[in-house]
């Protein structure tokens, strides 16, 4: 029986994919405003770091997690709990950042006997035992009932508003972004490549990939708890439900669409997960009645927009 071919799309060049999300993002500017608009900028920008996290994971030492939302549990909650009892930024985002990085050495321990697959389902496992454990521990996170986190401040100078957390989101990405340049370009990096292309000879070229996995781990899971630290502050409030396995799906798919193998990427995909339902949510109010009565309408213009990127840019909007 002859095999159909299907006709091959045109790839969309990366300059008129990012001007169609730069114009999405202007428009959402037009029709909000600028406060609007910046807060949504403050939750891109943090997006966009836990998405470094899980480029580095995925797209540079080649491995699948499907736990990331877990450990930006971990970072909300420590610095929730942190602030809560009054100590500063200083000290409380980089106790989040090292709980979360444990977290991900945590998680990469299974990779030393298993591969592929399975190992991603451990990290799976992961996950829900993170969740689990937080709803359960309701003397220390609330429980499911959530926990309160007051406004990021130090001293006197607080960050209320969307200006600041704008402001604050943006440092800290620009911080993140470098700091991971450095690694990729490291000798680090490089072992990350190698196990990506062929674990194997990367193993028998003297590389100890156990170790540069659980590397990958902890800095993907300290980029996360960073982020979840900042998502905690801006929204002032976290649940064991907000960081299920849903987020962790988002993430991926936010790598994958932006483009693993870039740190852009983690830009583009956070722009299209975060920014892109909103201004669908906006244009529904300007379609005819019958239209925007129609029930999960959002959901099926988002999956049409998640499609259409896979078709026209398979290797990611900031792929070569």
């Amino acid at each position: 029986m002859a095999s159909v071919r299907l006709p091959r799309l045109p790839a969309i060049p990366r300059r008129a994919a990012a001007a169609a999300l730069l114009a999405a993002a202007a428009g959402i500017v037009a029709l909000m405003g600028a406060g609007y608009a910046l807060g949504q900028l403050a939750l891109v920008a943090t997006f966009a770091i836990a998405g470094l996290g899980v480029v580095l994971i995925v797209g540079q030492a080649g491995q699948i997690t499907l736990g990331q939302g877990a450990l930006l549990a971990l970072g909300a909650y420590t610095e929730g709990l942190l602030a809560r009892h009054g100590l500063p930024p200083p000290v409380s985002l980089p106790a989040a950042v090292a709980v979360a990085a444990g977290g991900g050495w945590l998680a990469s321990l299974p990779a030393r006997r298993l591969g592929g697959l399975y190992f991603a389902m451990s990290t799976l496992a992961f996950a829900l035992i993170v969740e689990e454990l937080l709803a359960r521990a309701a003397w220390l996170t609330g429980g499911a009932a959530g926990l309160t986190v007051p406004t990021l401040a130090l001293g006197p100078v607080a960050a209320g508003g969307a200006p600041a957390e704008a402001a604050v989101s943006v440092a800290a990405l620009a911080l993140a972004w470098a700091a991971c340049r450095r690694w990729v370009d490291s000798r680090l990096g490089r072992a990350w490549h190698a196990i990506r292309a062929d674990e194997g000879a990367a193993a028998a070229s003297g590389i100890d990939c156990a170790r540069a996995k659980a590397a990958a781990f902890a800095i993907g899971g300290g980029l996360s708890g960073l982020a979840g630290a900042l998502y905690a502050h801006w929204i002032g409030f976290v649940s064991p439900e907000q960081f299920g396995l849903m987020l962790s799906f988002e993430l991926l798919v936010l790598a994958f669409i932006g483009g693993a193998r870039h740190l852009a990427g983690a830009l583009w995909g956070a722009l299209i997960i975060v920014a892109i339902p909103q201004l669908i949510a906006l244009l529904r109010d300007l379609l005819p009645s019958h239209l925007a009565a129609t029930a999960g309408l959002e959901l099926l213009l988002f999956g049409a927009v998640l499609v259409a990127v896979v078709l026209w840019r398979p290797q990611g909007i900031a792929g070569r």
